[in-house]
Formats: C-alpha cells, sequence, structure tokens
C-alpha cells in the first residue's frame, strides 16, 4: 500500500468551460477529468480539445490527478483526442462507452502510453467487465450508470437496486485485476442528503471513490471515502494487539474483544495507508 494515491473524489469538468477550469485548481479534488464528450457541444469539440491540453500544460493543479475524457470511439472526434491526450501531460486517458475487451485494446492502443479508464456503460460491457479490466493497459474502471439505467430500461430509485448487480459486476472485475473502480455519478445537484447516502452506499460496496459533477460534491465524497478517526485509532490497536501477541509467542491475537487474524491485520495495514496517503495530499 507504499504507494497508495487518494482518488475519493473525481470531478467532472467541461472542457470548454475556462472559468470553470481556473476556480477547479483551488478545489479540493483528489483527481479532475477534463471532458471533452458530453459535456461539449459538438461545435465546440475542437477549441475544447485545444483548451484541455493548455490547462493541464498550464499547472497550478498541485498533486491533483489530472485526467481527459475522450469522445467514444465510435465518434469522428475520437482519434484527434486520442492523439492530443497522449501528446500532453494528462496523467491518463477516461474512455467512455468501452463496449468490451475489443474497444479497450484499441483505447489502450491510440493512448499513447497513457494509462487508460474504462468507462463501463453498457450491458455489454458490464458483461464483459473482466475482460476490460484485464486488457494490458487499462487502469481503472468508471461505472456509467446514467447510460447503463437507459440502456437496461432501468428504473433505480435511492437505493439503486436495479444497478447493484452491475456495480457488482464492475468491483469484481476491477479487483481481479487489482485495479481501482469509481462510482458514477449523482446527478440531483440540489439533493446533499441525497448524495451522501448514495457516497455511503458505494463505500460499502467497496468503489474507491466516486465520480463528481460539481465542486458542491467534493466536500461529502472526500469525507464519507475517508477513513474516520475512530477507524484509524481502532486500526492502530489491532496492529498492536496483533504485534504484541506474536511478539508473546501468541498464536492468536484479540483486539475489543474479537478474533484478530491476518486478513485483519492487512485491512487494517490499509486503512492506515489510506489516511497517511490523504494526509500526505492534504501536505
Amino acid at each position: 500500500m507504499t504507494d497508495f494515491r487518494p482518488r475519493r473524489s473525481v470531478l467532472y469538468l467541461p472542457a470548454a468551460n475556462a472559468r470553470a477550469i481556473e476556480k477547479a485548481r483551488g478545489l479540493a479534488a483528489d483527481a479532475v477529468i477534463l471532458d471533452l464528450e458530453d459535456a461539449v457541444a459538438p461545435e465546440a469539440k475542437d477549441s475544447a480539445r485545444e483548451a484541455a491540453v493548455a490547462a493541464i500544460a498550464a499547472g497550478g493543479w498541485g498533486r491533483r490527478e489530472m485526467l481527459v475524457r475522450v469522445n467514444s470511439l465510435a465518434t469522428a472526434w475520437s482519434e484527434a483526442d486520442f492523439a492530443a491526450v497522449a501528446a500532453s501531460g494528462a496523467d491518463g486517458v477516461v474512455v467512455p462507452k468501452v463496449d468490451g475487451p475489443e474497444d479497450a485494446a484499441k483505447a489502450v492502443a491510440l493512448a499513447g502510453g497513457k494509462p487508460v479508464w474504462a468507462m463501463i456503460e453498457t450491458p455489454r460491457a458490464v458483461l464483459l467487465a473482466e475482460a476490460v479490466a484485464t486488457t494490458p493497459g487499462v487502469a481503472a474502471l468508471v461505472a456509467g450508470f446514467a447510460d447503463l439505467a437507459k440502456d437496461l430500461r432501468a428504473k433505480p430509485g435511492p437505493d439503486r437496486l436495479p444497478l447493484i448487480f452491475s456495480a457488482s459486476r464492475i468491483l469484481l472485475a476491477a479487483r481481479m485485476a487489482g485495479i481501482p473502480a469509481f462510482d458514477g455519478v449523482y446527478t440531483d445537484i440540489r439533493d446533499p442528503a441525497g448524495l451522501e447516502a448514495e457516497a455511503r452506499q458505494g463505500l460499502e460496496l467497496g468503489f474507491d471513490g466516486k465520480t463528481c459533477i460539481h465542486p458542491d460534491q467534493i466536500e461529502a465524497v472526500n469525507r464519507i471515502f475517508s477513513p474516520s478517526e475512530a477507524e484509524v485509532e481502532d486500526a492502530r490497536g489491532l496492529i498492536a494487539a496483533h504485534e504484541a501477541a506474536a511478539a508473546e509467542g501468541k498464536g492468536v491475537a484479540t483486539f475489543k474483544g474479537k478474533l484478530v487474524e491476518v486478513l485483519h491485520v492487512a485491512e487494517a495495514r490499509r486503512t492506515l495507508s489510506v489516511s497517511e496517503a490523504i494526509a500526505e495530499l492534504r501536505g
């Protein structure tokens, strides 16, 4: 876990919106995705591409991870998008509507060595998520639940029950491949309580972080996907109990009345690594 990088909040920004980009340099998002796809009108695609590359080159982003979401492989803008991102200082490229391993491999080839974050937002992609995740060069999976719900003709409520199977497939694929997975966006920016509930559900499911569409969503997402002080304290105590038992030659350790196994120690160490990485990011 020494190379852990916090990716609790991943903020989409329209690449064509210079004011939003300038403001984002002072935001607490762990990662920023400059968007060339849904947030940009067809007539503005070329100028948005240039703006995204220029914004990354201008710097001022601190330790934030900077990515660009290109237009899908099926569009006329895709090839130019990939070429621009590959030649830029971006940390990676986010590829929408990756429909299977064939698309994933093509995206990796076009990315010019940049890590690819593959968006899983079609039924076929969900069913082939394992093959996408294990494609060399794919570095993360991003859930695109809005498009997926449309294709499924699902009507998810606050519990997102119709999407739980898909979320689990995405997570299982990411964990099998050893890469992070990110929850989809919460589209109602006027409903902070709904955002908190959905972000907490995403954490409980196992997502590494959540994609955001508005700066006001960052604080809640960061807080929910960060270990609490109590969790950090418990992690330290559990590790100490395990180490003390080992030093005394005991085969069994307990902490707060519960048996401590190796898997608990590993998870406790991960909690501390996450907490330390977040503190360093703030620093």
